[in-house]
């Protein structure tokens, strides 16, 4: 198991997402199975930019959201007992969008597992920009058997 903090490498062989679709940089915290810290460079030339919006770039919320359930899913699936699966995102609950996240910006991903049982799970996960809340929500997921 990697030690925190970890880069695009170590993600990669815990999480099965890759470029263009890999939305983290790195992990600074994580307590497996518990919390997870991680961080994602908001890039000028990511590939949702041309068409979301061409005058006035903004990160798609729906991506944010992508971001902190893959921040969540470093904290599951890095457990022996997950490494090599995948982590489906079941559902959000309570989700809410603060602010704009623009290029330039580093998104700060938190996740904190609140419950598992069986193949289930749940957590409350955050995205901020330099302290400042951009998103938040409870995220469901299922990790395959």
């Amino acid at each position: 198991m990697p030690q925190a903090p970890f880069g695009k490498a170590e993600i990669e062989a815990i999480l099965p997402h890759r470029d263009p679709f890999l939305l983290l940089d790195k992990v600074i915290e994580l307590d497996p199975g518990r919390k997870v810290v991680a961080t994602r460079l908001v890039r000028a030339d990511d590939w949702w930019f041309p068409g979301h919006f061409p005058q006035r770039p903004v990160m798609p919320g729906v991506l944010i959201v992508e971001a902190m359930a893959q921040a969540g899913a470093v904290a599951v699936l890095v457990e022996e007992e997950n490494r090599g699966k995948i982590a489906f995102f079941a559902g959000i609950d309570d989700c809410r969008f603060k602010r704009v996240v623009s290029p330039g910006e580093t998104l700060t991903l938190t996740c904190e597992i609140d419950a598992i049982r069986g193949p289930i799970g749940r957590g409350k996960a955050s995205a901020t920009v330099d302290g400042a809340l951009a998103a938040r929500g409870t995220l469901t997921f299922a990790v395959e058997r």
